[in-house]
């Protein structure tokens, strides 16, 4: 299959070579670089605020003083793929083989949508969320490193805002997408938009399966305090996982006035991931060559279903440009996550065993907002909002255990109720000026967070409530048309997931149990930036130098039990630090072959001796690594209806409190055909020159562990994209900006 698709790749690339020869040369294609900024009209305010989707190109890169703002829809991976395909290829932003996201690599990051804070890509789910949403769904992605006050304070690296499609073409439009794929693997989607000027409604759907085959290799050993080894365990794991996906979303926007709009969304999203594995366990003992050996055969199913519904109103005040925001969000999450294990010894020489462990979690979200915005005499801005979040979650296991299954009798050893309930309620200002070629935009943002926790099982109970202020400094100076520095400060903060808060133990495998720490606090981090940025015609430039320190950080903590048996818990580490130096560049080669490319290297240091980690103070006090990761794509417009395109992803080395996670190379190519101006045709390729290898190591006086994963994500896709309606005059414009979000 791999032979003949690159003998069509090459057979199209010949064709199209020789088409190109005849043709005139084709217009430059549009890079991922940033437009001119908008010059105030006379008499008007001059800010520097960012503008998400602007009239400009849809693929141009945006920069405010705050954030800055990619187009997606040239990116051909993302066509066939999910958003996390699509994020890959977006400078700052790494994402692992299983879905999992980094800024600058740190993996503690809030994605919101449309600018609003979600659940759907919160908590253990989060990875899968982003892979089944498809990437045809979003037209831009912000990325905020150092996020002002008027941004929740919550992700220590940042936040990633992902821009949905907006309605803008007059009348009845619509785009119907297929995508197919080896293995079984296939996508469908169908979006559609009606725009009568004061009045915009759109809905999508879609759809989506795919296999992800994997095998994993556990190699552990366990030393007493001297440094002689006590146990060896070798475990091999065939996994074959299905995850299927669809969902849906409706919208719709109404200008009440020319200065009043009404806005409501909902959306209802599911994915599922049903896993059959065949894990073959060997444990050595100190005097014995081989004492315990079994085969574990087991299915494992994660399910999670997300609905949620907004409504807004915008309101233009008296004045100039005074305006109002206030939104209302509910949102409700249920997931339902149950493993089965069957057991068969054959040494010792024992009867099989079965376990079975199932959690049903749901979770509750209400949320209000209000902001207003006004210009100031002095030629600035201010905002000022508030914000109110609740959350109400429930976590719910059962676990069985018998010899056979038939026999299985309820384990109260591994059956409990958890509560989780927290209120945040925070107020912001933020104030920002121009001063000739400088401006500066200062915020503060105030919050009082609750949070009650009810272990009901072991009749434990935990009361929190803490007070902080979250300062923000953003500040840009304008050398010339081309040239510009930026610097900022925030102070930002994570707090832990729910469940690392339940200290109730479960067993998570075979040789493997979990549990949370009820006292664990909220990571701090101070961050630092400064940045230059160059920008001519279709060249882009970006230098940033950043740092970051972080005070009691959350991380996992893995320690041996008896019965070789070990123990997954969290901890927070008493400090790590981060800086590093990004290089962004975009720009043409030629005038049909543009690349696209960005570097991070960075340096990482982490003081393992915080409490709760008594277990690592002869491993190493400081540990620091410097590490290499970045991205590079080349797109060649042959001609007008033919590009390609070849991407590659380096995700570098990680250092984690106990180890690291080794270096990961990702890879793709492309080739879109456009038929007509209404339909389009797109061939990729994932990981074609390598397998997609994740290692991670732990090495402490007690415990050495190296785990080597080896995921299928090498693939074909074969993907059409049909558009129709935009025909015909475009309505009246409305007083509000049916662009804007």
């Amino acid at each position: 299959m791999r032979s003949q698709t690159f003998a069509l790749i090459a057979g199209l690339a010949s064709s199209v070579a020789l088409r190109a020869q005849a043709q005139a040369p084709p217009q430059p294609a549009q890079a991922q670089t940033p437009q001119p900024a908008a010059t105030a009209e006379p008499g008007k305010t001059k800010t520097v605020e960012a503008v998400t989707v602007t009239a400009t190109s849809p693929d141009a890169m945006h920069a405010a003083i705050d954030r800055r703002s990619y187009g997606v829809s040239s990116d051909l991976a993302a066509t066939t793929g999910s958003t996390s395909d699509a994020l890959r290829n977006i400078p700052s932003i790494a994402v692992d083989p299983e879905g999992n996201v980094a800024l600058r690599g740190d993996t503690h990051v809030t994605i919101m949508l449309d600018g609003k804070p979600t659940g759907q890509f919160n908590g253990p789910g989060a990875a899968q969320a982003l892979q089944a949403m498809p990437a045809s769904a979003i037209e831009r992605v912000e990325v905020i490193t150092n996020p002002s006050a008027e941004f929740t304070p919550e992700g220590s690296a940042g936040i990633i805002n992902l821009i949905s499609k907006k309605v803008r073409k007059p009348g009845v439009t619509g785009t119907m997408r297929a995508v197919y794929g080896d293995r079984g693997r296939r996508q469908l989607g169908v979006s559609g938009a009606y725009n009568a000027g004061t009045l915009a409604v759109s809905a999508d759907a879609y759809a989506r399966r795919d296999p992800q085959p994997a095998e994993t290799q556990d190699a552990r050993e366990v030393f007493d305090g001297a440094g002689h080894q006590l146990t060896a365990i070798q475990t091999r794991n065939h996994d074959f996982s299905h995850f299927d996906s669809w969902g849906g979303r409706a919208g719709a926007d109404f200008d009440a006035d020319a200065k009043t709009r009404l806005s409501a969304e909902a959306r209802y999203n599911v994915f599922s991931i049903e896993t059959l594995f065949n894990q073959q366990f060997q444990g050595e003992g100190q005097s014995d060559p081989v004492d315990e050996r079994f085969l574990e055969l087991g299915r494992g199913t994660f399910a999670r279903k997300d609905a949620a519904f907004d409504s807004s109103l915008r309101r233009v005040l008296p004045g100039d440009d005074h305006t109002l925001n206030l939104d209302l969000s509910r949102e409700q999450i249920h997931e339902e996550r149950d493993g089965a294990f069957n057991q068969a010894f054959s040494l010792p020489d024992e009867s099989a065993q079965f376990f079975e462990i199932r959690t049903l979690n749901l979770l509750n979200r209400g949320q209000a907002r209000a902001d207003y915005a006004a210009p100031l005499p002095t030629g600035g801005r201010l905002k000022a909002g508030f914000d109110v979040r609740a959350d109400d979650n429930r976590y719910d296991t059962a676990g069985v255990r018998g010899a056979p299954m038939a026999g299985a009798e309820p384990d109260l050893t591994q059956t409990n109720l958890f509560r989780y309930r927290q209120t945040v309620g925070a107020a912001y200002t933020t104030y920002e000026q121009p001063f000739g070629d400088w401006a500066v935009l200062g915020g503060l943002r105030l919050e009082e967070v609750v949070r009650d926790l009810d272990q009901v099982t072991l009749v434990q109970t935990n009361h929190t409530s803490y007070f902080r202020a979250y300062p923000s400094l953003h500040a840009q100076y304008k050398v010339s048309d081309t040239q510009q520095f930026t610097a900022s400060y925030a102070q930002r903060v994570q707090r832990p997931n729910p469940e690392d808060l339940n200290v109730f133990r479960i067993q998570s495998d075979a040789i493997t149990f979990r549990a949370g720490n009820p006292d664990l606090r909220p990571q701090t981090t101070q961050a630092f930036e400064a940045a230059y940025q160059y920008r001519s015609g279709g060249t882009y430039y970006l230098a940033t130098l950043y740092y970051r320190q972080n005070e009691h950080g959350v991380t996992d903590v893995i320690t041996p039990l008896p019965n070789d048996m070990f123990l997954s818990s969290k901890a927070n580490l008493s400090d790590s630090k981060a800086a590093g130096l990004e290089l962004v560049a975009n720009g043409h080669l030629t005038p049909s072959l543009t690349y696209n490319a960005s570097a991070n290297l960075y340096w990482n240091q982490i003081d393992a001796q915080g409490q709760g980690l008594q277990q690592l103070a002869d491993f190493a006090a400081r540990r620091s690594a410097t590490v290499l990761g970045g991205r590079a794509t080349l797109s060649w417009r042959a001609t007008r209806d033919d590009t390609f395109q070849a991407n590659a992803n380096l995700l570098p080395k990680q250092l984690v409190p106990q180890g690291h996670v080794e270096a990961v190379l990702m890879t793709y190519i492309g080739y879109r055909h456009r038929f007509r101006d209404d339909l389009f045709g797109v061939v990729t390729i994932n990981d074609p020159f390598t397998a997609v290898r994740a290692t991670q190591v732990i090495e402490t006086p007690l415990l050495r562990d190296r785990k080597v994963q080896d995921i299928h994500l090498r693939g074909v896709f074969f993907g059409l994209t049909r558009t129709f309606g935009g025909g015909g005059k475009r309505p009246a414009a409305p007083g509000l900006d049916l662009t804007q979000p």
